[in-house]
């Protein structure tokens, strides 16, 4: 009798599986050096699972599915739609969220916190997330000048 399989194991096998097909199929695309996409929320993961190219075109946060994938920078993207899968994968720096998905404010003031896809917005053509409702708030006090910040830190705490 076969013993049954967890669900961490179950993850982890079809984590692995997703990595291998993406790496047969061609759309592996190696680790940029020292770059981190923030993969708790759903481990492995980048944006929670959220298709990031809804938000420009959608508008809005929609889930992706665990069948339209595409991984970059170390992490599985899930896509709502293979166009928007390809849009991603053709120019993965302009969909993905700054800072490597975390925390925009944290980010400017100097250290890694999570970035939650509920708490987003789109400025100048990127996307940035930040760690709640309240958070956000206080960024969008003075979004230029904590990009600005946040822009200057991310080298170095990309490295962290």
């Amino acid at each position: 009798m076969a013993k049954p399989v967890s669900r961490r194991t179950a993850l982890t096998v079809l984590g692995a599986g997703a990595l291998g097909a993406a790496f047969l199929t061609g759309r592996w695309t190696a680790p940029a050096r020292g770059s981190e996409i923030y993969t708790e929320l759903v481990p492995g993961v980048g944006a929670g699972g959220n298709d990031v190219v809804a938000y420009f075109t959608a508008g809005r946060p929609v889930q992706g599915s665990d069948r339209i994938t595409h991984v970059w920078t170390g992490a599985v993207w899930r896509f709502a739609s293979a166009a928007n899968r390809d849009a991603f994968a053709s120019a993965p720096e302009r969909y993905a969220p700054a800072y490597g998905g975390h925390c925009s404010w944290a980010a400017a003031k100097g250290y890694k916190a999570k970035g939650d896809p509920r708490n987003w917005k789109i400025v100048g053509g990127r996307l940035f997330l930040n760690y709640n409702a309240d958070v956000q708030k206080t960024w969008e006090t003075n979004i230029p000048g904590f990009i600005a910040s946040a822009d200057g830190n991310w080298p170095n705490l990309r490295q962290r």
